[in-house]
């Protein structure tokens, strides 16, 4: 216990509140576990006191574990420990950008070619594609960021 960083100390309402997550049929495991590591760890008056060896054998989980949740709890307030993390980027890259998004606005925008009586989503990307305004692209990808503009040939045709 001395080499315990974070001590964990739980005001009555936050104690009450992980023995209700607890008792809801409604949490997930996960949930469950980090709100036993942390009643188990309570240094405060009313807690369990237990070590985190002691935590670790009774909750059949690993001592980073109990450490993490009770780093989390100490800096960051216990919500936090029952929160994930923000994704700090998203799983795949941008195929337009704010410059290949305006090319592709302003050539939805005019006439549609020769033949044709509206531009289609399948038409917009062989042009952009044509044009190296972007390397390769699928329809659908052109329709969400027409559609996310408001600039859909679509609506437009239809109203």
């Amino acid at each position: 216990m001395a080499n315990k960083i974070y001590i964990v100390e739980l005001s009555s309402e936050e104690r009450a509140r992980l023995r209700g997550m607890l008792s809801n049929s409604k949490s997930s495991s996960q949930a469950s576990l980090k709100a036993r590591i942390l009643l188990k760890a309570d240094q405060g008056a009313e807690g369990d006191s237990w070590t985190d060896s002691r935590i670790c054998e009774a909750l059949e989980t690993n001592s980073a574990m109990v450490e993490r949740v009770r780093q989390k709890c100490v800096t960051e307030g216990v919500d936090a420990v029952f929160r994930r993390k923000p994704r700090a980027t998203p799983p795949t890259a941008r195929i337009f950008d704010g410059e290949a998004e305006a090319k592709l606005i302003t050539l939805a925008c005019p006439e549609p070619p020769e033949g044709y009586a509206r531009w289609s989503i399948r038409l917009l990307a062989k042009r952009v594609i044509e044009l190296q305004i972007v390397d390769k692209v699928h329809h659908n990808t052109v329709g969400r960021t027409l559609k996310k503009t408001r600039s859909s040939p679509i609506a437009a045709s239809i109203g």
